[in-house]
């Protein structure tokens, strides 16, 4: 028998926590500039405690075929990915309504 989520009361293949959690979340992808003039594309605002942000960045760092990390609330992309960022993270799930882009 399989286990049995403490939130929805679901077995953990039917659970929806997670997908609950996406919709709610408010995410901010900006751009910053490090040394060197590097881009950095940052995406903040995913609870990484009802969300797997490492697993979300290891999907994206495959998708754009570049570096980055996951820690503290905050993925970090090398290089410019403002514009596919969003939708990507659409595919994955998250609420469009809830990313901005600054």
């Amino acid at each position: 028998m399989s286990d049995i989520c403490s939130k929805c009361g679901l077995p953990m293949p039917l659970c929806i926590c997670q997908t609950i959690a996406k919709t709610e979340q408010k995410i901010i992808v900006k751009l910053e500039t490090r040394k060197y003039k590097k881009a950095i594309t940052i995406i903040e605002g995913i609870n990484e405690k009802q969300i797997n942000i490492k697993e979300i960045a290891k999907r994206l760092k495959e998708k754009f075929a570049c570096g980055g990390t996951a820690k503290n609330g905050i993925i970090e992309l090398q290089g410019n990915h403002m514009n596919k960022v969003k939708e990507e993270l659409i595919l994955l799930g998250f609420d469009e309504k809830t990313i901005g882009i600054i």
